[in-house]
């Protein structure tokens, strides 16, 4: 089921979160001002107490909806380390499969770290770029998959075949744990909860500077930016692959730099060799 708010800008959600609070402030005030000449001690200081419950009820939601939202971001980077390893150690033991595959398995390997780097950082917003890319990650699984199956047929050391097909099937498990973190994030309905409680308190806050007969101080508004500010990097830690806050993608790069320059290295170690074997010798 799709939701309103996740696909939303955190920028345009802050922005209409600082205005609605304004608002409510504003509609507050004037609510307190009507009601201010006939206000009793008791019925202020009963408003006053409203007023601290709900700053403190607003800030027990902004630490909980916090901690959802940098825990999910924490999962997400853990995943992406988790599948470099994963990854790594498969492209080590692709070297114990038999010489007739370990060429293509070693570039299959290379394309989908290419791959996952690529549906790492591209936008949310782009889902058809992203699932074409889960598609060809897909396609370069079931290769490799068929590379272990002839492996296993082929070679008679099923221990060296084994920590093949053992590193690329936690290879898989960690792409799909990987995808599961991207997909997990605050619940809606937690989200509107905490609105709504932004909006009764910008309420509340104007209420009670009404019926004291004064207009909301400058505190007031420095308290209302930083809680719009403190929403807003909940909001973004909550929006993988977009937004200011990003997951760090550098374990999957490096992997893919050492990767390349072992290809490269194998390449040109294997041109000589075919150069011997066929008798062609170099210019001194």
């Amino acid at each position: 089921m799709s939701e309103l708010l996740y696909n939303q800008s955190s920028i345009l959600i802050s922005g209409l979160l600082l205005a609605s609070m304004a608002i409510a402030i504003e509609v507050g005030h004037r609510m307190g001002l009507m009601v201010s000449a006939s206000a009793s001690e008791s019925s202020k200081t009963h408003v006053s107490a409203i007023q601290a419950s709900l700053l403190g009820v607003l800030a027990l939601l902004l630490g909980f909806t916090f901690s959802l939202a940098l825990q999910r971001f924490d999962k997400r980077s853990e995943a992406v380390v988790e599948e470099a390893n994963a990854i790594g150690t498969t492209y080590l033991r692709a070297h114990l499969l038999p010489v007739s595959m370990r060429g293509d398995v070693r570039k299959l390997l290379q394309r989908y770290v290419d791959l996952r780097i690529q549906a790492g950082v591209i936008s949310i917003a782009e889902e058809q770029e992203y699932h074409a890319l889960l598609a060809k990650s897909a396609q370069v699984k079931e290769t490799l998959w068929d590379f272990a199956r002839l492996a296993a047929d082929e070679d008679g050391n099923p221990v060296r075949t084994g920590l093949f097909i053992q590193s690329l099937n936690e290879a898989i498990d960690s792409f799909g744990r990987r995808h599961a973190a991207l997909s997990r994030h605050v619940p809606e309905v937690v989200l509107f909860l905490l609105y709504g409680t932004f909006l009764m308190t910008g309420g509340v806050v104007g209420y009670a500077a009404g019926i004291a007969g004064h207009r909301p101080s400058i505190v007031t508004y420095i308290l209302i930016v930083l809680i719009v500010v403190l929403a807003f990097i909940i909001i973004d830690l909550d929006r993988p692959r977009r937004g200011l806050i990003q997951v760090d993608q550098s374990s999957l790069v490096e992997l893919k730099t050492a990767i390349d320059d072992a290809e490269t290295s194998s390449a040109q170690q294997t041109i000589p060799a075919k150069m011997q074997h066929t008798g062609i010798t170099r210019d001194r």
